[in-house]
C-alpha cells in the first residue's frame, strides 16, 4: 500500500511517539523511511540584516547541527528496526519545503508529530503539520506528542 514513508522531524522533544509511529508504518508495509529535516530559512534570514550579520552564520550552523542529530537519531531507531532509510536535510518554510519533498519522492504516507499547544499560539503562528495535512495530495497521519514545561 506504502512504498515510501515520510517523517519529517523538527528534533524537538516529545517527538518518540510520532518516531515509533512512523517506523512502526515503514515496517509494516515494508516502505522505505524518509527522514527529513528542514533548516528554516526565515529563521536564517531573520538573522541577516545589517545589525545580526554576525549571527547568522551562527545560527544555520546551529540548526544545521540539530538537523542532523534529529535525523541521526531516527535512522538509528529505524535501523535497528530492519527498517530502509533515507535521510535529507534541506532549506526552505518548513511546510513548503515537506510539501515540494512529498511531491518530489513521489511519497505515499506522510507521518508528523503535532503538539498541544494554546488556541492564541496556534492562531498567531499556525502549524507546520496543519499546513502540510491541508496542501498535500498524499495522505498525513498525525500523532499527538506531549510538549514539556
Amino acid at each position: 500500500m506504502y512504498d515510501r514513508v515520510l517523517f519529517p522531524t523538527d528534533g524537538s522533544e516529545g517527538v518518540d511517539r510520532a518516531t515509533d509511529h512512523a517506523i512502526d508504518a515503514a515496517d509494516r508495509y515494508d516502505a522505505t523511511l524518509h527522514v527529513l529535516y528542514v533548516v528554516d530559512s526565515e529563521v536564517i534570514n531573520a538573522y541577516s540584516g545589517d545589525e545580526f550579520v554576525s549571527g547568522a552564520e551562527g545560527a544555520e550552523e546551529t540548526l544545521e547541527q540539530t538537523g542532523r542529530e534529529a535525523i541521526e537519531a531516527v535512522a538509528e531507531r529505524a535501523s535497528a528496526a530492519g527498517v530502509d532509510v533515507e535521510t535529507a536535510l534541506v532549506y526552505g518554510v518548513p511546510h513548503e519545503a515537506i510539501l515540494e519533498y512529498v511531491d518530489g519522492e513521489d511519497i505515499d504516507l506522510t507521518v508528523m508529530g503535532s503538539k498541544t499547544r494554546p488556541g492564541q499560539y496556534r492562531r498567531m503562528l499556525g502549524s507546520v503539520t496543519e499546513r502540510v495535512s491541508r496542501q498535500s495530495v498524499a495522505p498525513v497521519s498525525i500523532v499527538k506528542t506531549t510538549v514539556s514545561d
